[in-house]
């Protein structure tokens, strides 16, 4: 046996896994929306099932509910009274043969604002679900205490370090520290430290106030990693310092962007340091195309890590009320991307390699598990907006295409004949189908 492929295996297994898991909470949530609502507004469900195909596990609840895990664990649905498949689809020869009252608990005889409500819901069980996740992380991670205090030191090679864990950072580089909170301001502060390989830090250690040296506060220091990023695909890791690019000696992370966004792609060596070993790495920057605060999009060269303080901030207790208005910015912030990115891909303003499909979600997924379960649920909580989002396109099939079927039957006083509504189905399984198929092609042929 080739033991050569085990990491191979394991690294697909572990993709694969955390794929599963990701759509399988994010479809549960969409579909009980649907189901809770539905039951809620007096239409029955016949069938909850997480997954297709052939059934694994079933039971009947005492509402008559069939709760099921099939075989294809890649989506799921909630088939309702006069349901002809899992797109809500009529069955004509079923709805025919129930009384008035049943027709009443049916998904195509129930009111309207009743048939609105339940489709309505699963998108919003998915943004929900977002904020929840978002705001949870927000008050795990705490928020920045004030002043600036040291939590924790990072490590750096060889490097001149006389702050100690619970200092009070007041000043650097001569300059006041702003509030941290003041986003604004602090970025400004960052950009106005002389740019040298040790500064002077005025702290507050014991109660009194003195100057220490320590090294620039924002080293070349990896943070955060990307996933499908040139980073990550040659190996770097969180906690990486890279200390040199083609040989020249750096010790600010703008050191490190100068060299990437100059070189308009091309490679670099890295020296890296890596818990006491060095390693050299060959990276070669990627086209991205990043959303700018005032709309629209730039493109810029990456290679997908982020840098910050050298030490890690002390954190305290953020308010509930603080981490649910987080959340729900942060997801306002997703949806307000994509609808932006996928406008800009429309135009052709930006590439449409942008755009994943189902395998480049996958290695997301499994890459995002291994960086950490924190990592992971955050990118759950953002996959779920999407999903959210994508669901409210108004295209037949979708749950926002079935919200403009309604909108019509309120306008007009009566719904779209079924044969229009076939028609418009099958138009919109049609666009799915070819979108599916575009965004797989973008998993396999784009760089």
């Amino acid at each position: 046996m080739d033991i050569s492929l085990i990491p191979q295996v394991g690294g697909f297994a572990m993709t694969l896994i955390a794929f599963v898991v990701a759509l399988s909470v994010i479809v549960a949530v969409h579909e009980y929306g649907h189901y809770i609502v539905g039951r809620w507004s007096g239409i029955r469900a016949e069938v909850f099932s997480l997954g297709f195909g052939p059934v694994l596990w079933s039971r009947h609840d005492k509402h008559g509910t069939k709760w099921q895990i099939a075989a294809l664990p890649f989506g799921g649905y909630v088939k309702f009274l006069g349901d002809s498949n899992a797109a809500s689809g009529k069955d004509e020869d079923a709805m025919a043969g129930l009384s008035d009252d049943e027709k009443r608990h049916s998904m195509h005889g129930a009111p309207l604002w009743a048939r609105a409500a339940t489709v309505a819901a699963g998108p919003l069980f998915n943004f929900a679900l977002s904020i929840v996740v978002f705001a949870g992380v927000i008050l795990w991670q705490g928020r920045v205490a004030e002043p600036l205090s040291v939590g924790e030191l990072r490590p750096l090679p060889g490097a001149v370090q006389e702050l100690r864990v619970g200092d009070e950072v007041l000043g650097i580089g001569g300059l006041d520290v702003p509030s941290f909170e003041d986003a604004e301001a602090f970025s400004a502060f960052g950009d106005e430290i002389p740019v040298e390989p040790v500064v002077d830090y005025r702290v507050r250690r014991d109660g009194a106030e003195q100057t220490v040296r320590a090294p620039y506060p924002y080293p070349p220091l990896v943070t955060q990693l990307a996933p499908q990023s040139a980073a990550y695909d040659i190996g770097m890791e969180v906690g990486d310092v890279i200390t040199s690019v083609d040989g020249d000696t750096i010790f600010a992370f703008d050191q490190l962007k100068e060299r990437v966004e100059g070189g308009e792609g091309k490679p670099l060596l890295l020296t890296v340091w890596r818990g006491g070993e060095t390693l050299e790495f060959t990276l070669v920057p990627r086209r991205t195309d990043e959303p700018q605060d005032e709309g629209g999009f730039k493109t810029h060269w990456r290679i997908g890590i982020a840098g910050g303080l050298l030490f890690e901030p002390a954190t305290e207790m953020t308010g509930v009320g603080s981490a649910v208005l987080g959340g729900v910015m942060q997801t306002e912030r997703i949806i307000q991307g994509s609808i932006s990115g996928l406008w800009h891909m429309i135009t052709g303003a930006i590439s449409s390699c942008n755009m994943s499909g189902p395998i480049g979600i996958a290695q997301v997924s499994g890459q995002m598990a291994s960086q950490g379960a924190e990592n992971f649920i955050w990118f759950i909580a953002v996959l779920s907006t999407a999903v959210g989002l994508l669901n409210l396109f108004p295209v037949p099939v979708l749950d926002g295409g079935h919200l403009v079927f309604y909108a019509y039957e309120a306008v007009a006083g009566r719904p779209p004949s079924d044969k229009a509504l076939r028609i418009l189905m099958t138009i919109g399984l049609t666009l799915i189908l070819s979108l599916m198929i575009f965004a797989l092609s973008n998993d396999l042929f784009c760089p």
